[in-house]
């Protein structure tokens, strides 16, 4: 016996079907048959009820009767085709009807079941729509990802495995749903990764709201994300929309999460949890459906442990966790994003590009970036316009501690990296430029994970 489609660990499991027949008991014959073989179904009476469920990137397939009351099924699978070619729809015909079977399959049907028809074979014929649609709807997710992945390495600049690791997470997670925390030192890029989630999702139509909850009074910052009505308070003089009511449908980023009042982290909490916001001033809920995306430079279990931060807001934010490493974790990236930021400096300021010299870049690579890469912008900028900029000469034991053994290896493997990278992964051209015998550059490509 066939295991119910819901048991079965694929994505047809996600898909559903919808059954357009105006007669109700072959409708409800249809519906159940779905149901006991585990497929989430909805039936409907007419085309005209179905055109308001299917759409282009409808998730499942469509089965519907060839003669319906007002729009036919034939004139129905035809608006469905044109707006998207690739979704199944499945033809019931009534016995005489097979000149209009034939026009369906030349219409793009993709399959026809004649009456009467036994609910085993309307299933079985469901099930290979269904698969065929899965197939499909997976390869143009994959497509968007590949699309998404050309755009989110141009914004999130960097070959070191960090950067990889994030850009690959950020098209997991982009055109999901699912709220997210971002952790970061100062200057990382966290509220550039925010941008992509947004620009990268299904959710990029609609608003993109940014709130510093470091950069507001307390006694405002309650108003601006929850939004207040007419006379709430002294100076209220006019209904004003909250960010979290202006992000519906959106993304709403809250940088320096970790610097909300508790107050108002209880009554975000209560937002998060119940998708419904409440104006200052008002006993009114209105339903939000925007995800959160929220920022930190501080480590919010510790504060939470220590009563500064609340523990249920905590985990209610850090349910998927984006953690940016700082400049210094991935020096191999800096010659790449030096560049980068020149160019665009040269743009603004219409100069022309400075020559680095190999000791000033043994200088950006062997500096430790606490402003990470906004103070790396500011250098390049700083080099395009002429500026002169003392970043030392050596790196410097980072906050937790680096031994100097260990400081040595992170600089010497940056600076193999950037010359091989320079020298387009010739191993003579490195070895001879940095002086050094090619067995030797050799094992320490191997050693430092530099090949290829």
């Amino acid at each position: 016996m066939t295991p119910p489609l819901a048991s079965q660990s694929n994505p047809v499991a996600d898909l559903k079907v919808l059954v357009v027949e105006d007669d109700p008991n072959v409708r409800l014959g249809c519906v159940q048959a779905m149901q006991l073989a585990g497929i989430p179904v909805d039936g409907v009476a007419s085309a005209e009820a179905g055109r308001r469920i299917v759409g282009p990137d409808f998730p499942g397939v469509v089965v519907t009767d060839m003669r319906l009351p007002g729009i036919d099924g034939l004139q129905f699978l035809r608006e469905v085709v044109a707006q998207d070619t690739a979704l199944p729809v499945i033809m019931i015909t009534g016995h005489g009807d097979v000149t209009l079977a034939v026009e369906a399959m030349r219409s793009g049907a993709y399959d026809f079941i004649p009456k009467p028809f036994s609910p085993e074979h309307l299933v079985e014929v469901v099930r290979r729509a269904l698969e065929k649609r899965a197939l499909t709807m997976e390869v143009e997710s994959l497509r968007r990802r590949l699309d998404h992945r050309d755009a989110i390495e141009a914004r999130l600049i960097g070959r070191s495995p960090q950067m990889e690791t994030v850009r690959r997470l950020l098209l997991e997670l982009a055109d999901t749903s699912v709220d997210v925390l971002i952790v970061g030192e100062t200057g990382t890029g966290k509220e550039m990764v925010a941008r992509c989630l947004h620009d990268l999702s299904s959710r990029s139509a609609a608003n993109y709201v940014a709130l510093n909850c470091g950069g507001l009074p307390d006694n405002l910052i309650d108003s601006e994300l929850f939004g207040h009505e007419a006379g709430a308070f002294t100076g209220a003089q006019k209904r004003r929309i909250g960010k979290i009511e202006h992000a519906n449908g959106g993304t709403l980023f809250l940088d320096e999460v970790e610097s909300m009042p508790m107050a108002v982290q209880i009554k975000l909490l209560r937002v998060l949890q119940e998708r419904m916001v409440e104006r200052l001033g008002s006993n009114a809920l209105i339903p939000v459906a925007c995800r959160v995306v929220a920022a930190t430079k501080e480590d919010l279990r510790e504060l939470a442990d220590r009563q500064k931060f609340r523990p249920d807001l905590y985990y209610r934010l850090n349910v998927a966790r984006v953690e940016l490493p700082p400049l210094r974790e991935r020096r191999e990236d800096i010659p790449l994003l030096l560049e980068h930021f020149m160019l665009h400096a040269a743009q603004v300021h219409q100069r022309a590009i400075p020559q680095i010299a190999r000791e000033q870049l043994q200088q950006l690579m062997a500096h430790d970036w606490p402003g990470n890469v906004r103070e790396l912008r500011n250098a390049a900028e700083c080099l395009v316009l002429g500026l002169r900029r003392d970043f030392g000469a050596a790196p410097t034991p980072d906050a937790r501690g680096a031994s100097l053994a260990e400081a040595v290896e992170n600089f010497e493997r940056s600076l193999i990296a950037a010359e091989l990278r320079r020298q387009n992964g010739s191993l003579s051209r490195t070895s001879e430029t940095l002086q050094v015998a090619k067995t030797t550059l050799h094992d320490k490509i191997r050693k430092y994970g530099l090949a290829g």
